[in-house]
């Protein structure tokens, strides 16, 4: 659990516009007015009941004393006293009953607005481009849906109405304690000034030292995970105690600040109680003298007393709460920070139709008046990428695949060889070129349908928690359980689910962590062949599947090719023999290019690479 700061929360970072992003959570509550305008008038009544029942005790010391007094308690005087004492636990059940209504219909509406954020922030991550899940890691990401919007659901729910009612409290008090004695204010007053400038003066150190305290608490899990890792590295070189010494040094560091932490934040209570202690002796003091020279009554005297014991409660209520509202409103701000991203833009107007007939599905290009046959045929022409403009990628990449074509892209790690098949998919925008897809410019083809013209099987295939037939079928939603059954034939997946407990029902969690790495290949090859497009991807599609199995796929593999364009990346040139042309790519650079044969004949890299005299990463 990370470290606590002075009021419990654990981010001391505040937000760079509190007003704008503040303003931007009131547009999500205001789809419940009606709600917040209720929980305004509970708040409202619950305060001027606590208030009220405070300053009944006025009229009831004074009628007890005033018997007293005169050494007499008539009827009159009793029923007096009934009513007051009535009117006190009425005054008290109201405060009660308007606290529980306000706090209900709060948390109704704290989770109903977090629930809108999370939804719209959820769904405008579907809208931004892979550029922006490239540049953070996903804990980051998770963090948006999980921190950051629980502690605006903490603020909604809590920290803003406790705000709110400790100002009216405070208020409420202030002009009570006024009109009761000004006097024993003024004294009351400068107390609670001087407990203000110590609660600030403390509080900020606190912060610092907490702040230091986290900063120190991630170096050090750092240094633990680094060394746990590393252990056996660690022994191989004998730097056991290099390794202690290093964390032994982080360490000290962290409990210097966590003491310092601490500490401040521990004689915070007992700095404040001090002071609130010292400011009732004072008002009892001086208000006793005045009782005792009759220029008080009574009543007045214990009310006021009463009432300077919770004099300090609401300023107290509220420092507790504006780390944690400071905490919610930076988290905000990063969560709009997110939603105000551009969308993944799209000007493409050319659509994708498919129709069935006798010989199958035929798919076809809209544009505009025309329709065109979609055939497959992809050709780049000069094209220049990167994914940063001060690093170039791709340098004038030229090559065409023709309808039914198998192309190959062989080549060292960072070559280049998945960046050309993400730039088909318009994942990423070329610099310079043009990619075109059966003659036109795939900047014109609308991104939802020409990547519904593709499938992609990657080398790091992911499962969903489902059925293994919601695995397949998520290739094509609309695919019968007979259609997804032939694609996991024509994946060779069919025998192994056949003998899984369920077989098709059988459920996959974890990511598929109760299959094999294999296993899931071949259910994610099943999937592409679920959505039967004209062009496919296999982005190192066989490298988790051993040779057997591989052996054992590859005539399923090649009707799955058949009549389709298909662009292939393998680190086994074995499942590259038979493609039509075969592209070497170096720094970037398409090197080489041929059949199999051919570019052994040239002796070239290639070469090497099928001989084994070059390394193949």
């Amino acid at each position: 659990m990370p470290p606590m700061g002075p009021h419990g929360n654990t981010d001391f970072k505040k937000p760079k516009n509190a007003k704008k992003t503040f303003g931007r959570i009131l547009q999500y509550m205001g789809k419940s007015k009606m709600l917040l305008f209720v929980v305004f008038i509970m708040l409202v009544l619950s305060t001027a009941c606590s208030i009220g029942a405070s300053y009944c005790l006025k009229p009831i010391l004074d009628g007890v004393a005033e018997s007293i007094k005169n050494a007499s308690f008539d009827t009159e005087g009793k029923r007096i006293l009934i009513t007051n004492l009535a009117q006190l636990s009425a005054l008290y059940i109201g405060a009660a009953i308007f606290s529980f209504v306000q706090s209900k219909i709060m948390v109704k509406i704290a989770y109903s607005t977090t629930n809108l954020i999370r939804k719209d922030l959820f769904n405008h991550m579907q809208t931004l481009p892979l550029s922006y899940f490239d540049s953070r890691t996903h804990g980051e990401i998770m963090s948006s849906f999980t921190n950051d919007v629980d502690n605006i659901q903490m603020m909604l729910e809590q920290s803003m109405v406790q705000l709110v009612s400790s100002a009216f409290t405070f208020v409420g008090i202030v002009a009570v304690m006024i009109k009761l004695s000004p006097a024993m204010f003024a004294i009351a007053l400068i107390f609670l000034l001087i407990m203000i400038l110590a609660v600030t003066k403390i509080g900020k150190q606190s912060r610092k030292y907490f702040r230091l305290q986290q900063e120190n608490l991630g170096v050090m899990n750092g240094n633990i995970e680094e060394n746990i890792e590393g252990l056996k590295v660690i022994k191989v070189f004998n730097h056991e105690e290099q390794s202690n010494m290093e964390f032994g040094k982080t360490n000290e560091e962290f409990r210097k600040a966590a003491t310092n932490a601490n500490f401040f934040s521990g004689i915070m209570g007992p700095c404040s109680t001090g002071i609130n202690n010292a400011s009732y002796a004072s008002v009892a003091l001086v208000g006793g003298v005045l009782a005792l020279t009759g220029r008080l009554s009574i009543g007045t005297f214990f009310t006021f007393l009463s009432y300077s014991k919770q004099f300090t409660q609401p300023i107290n209520q509220i420092a507790n709460q504006m780390n944690t509202v400071f905490s919610a409103l930076a988290g905000a701000e990063r969560v709009f920070k997110i939603m105000d991203i551009d969308r993944e833009t799209d000007d493409g107007t050319v659509t994708l139709s498919a129709e069935k007939n006798s010989d199958g599905k035929k798919w076809f290009w809209l544009d505009e008046n025309k329709k065109i046959p979609v055939e497959g045929k992809v050709v780049f022409e000069n094209v220049d990428f990167g994914y940063v403009p001060e690093k170039q990628v791709l340098k004038d990449i030229n090559l065409y695949a023709n309808p039914g074509q198998k192309i190959a892209f062989v080549g060292s790690t960072g070559a280049g060889k998945t960046t050309i098949t993400n730039l088909i998919n318009r994942f990423y925008d070329i610099q310079d070129g043009t990619i075109t897809y059966d003659g036109i410019d795939i900047k014109r083809i609308k991104k939802d349908d020409l990547r519904r013209s593709l499938a992609i099987v990657l080398q790091d295939t992911h499962m969903f928690t489902g059925t293994i037939m919601d695995n397949i079928r998520y290739g094509r939603l609309d695919a019968t359980d007979e259609e997804c059954i032939d694609a996991a034939k024509l994946a060779s997946a069919h025998s192994f689910i056949r003998r899984l407990p369920d077989g098709y029902n059988t459920v996959i969690t974890g990511d598929g962590g109760n299959l094999s790495q294999g296993q899931r290949q071949l259910l994610a090859i099943a999937r592409a062949a679920v959505a039967d497009p004209p062009v496919m991807i296999l982005d190192e599609a066989t490298s988790s599947i051993d040779t057997r199995t591989e052996m054992h796929i590859e005539h399923g593999m090649d009707r799955l090719m058949i009549g389709r364009t298909v662009f292939v990346i393998a680190h086994r040139l074995s499942t590259v023999r038979n493609s039509n042309a075969i592209m070497v790519l170096e720094n970037g650079e398409i090197i080489e290019r041929g059949s199999h044969s051919d570019l052994l004949e040239l002796k070239g890299r290639y070469y090497e690479l099928c001989t084994g005299k070059a390394k193949l990463s």
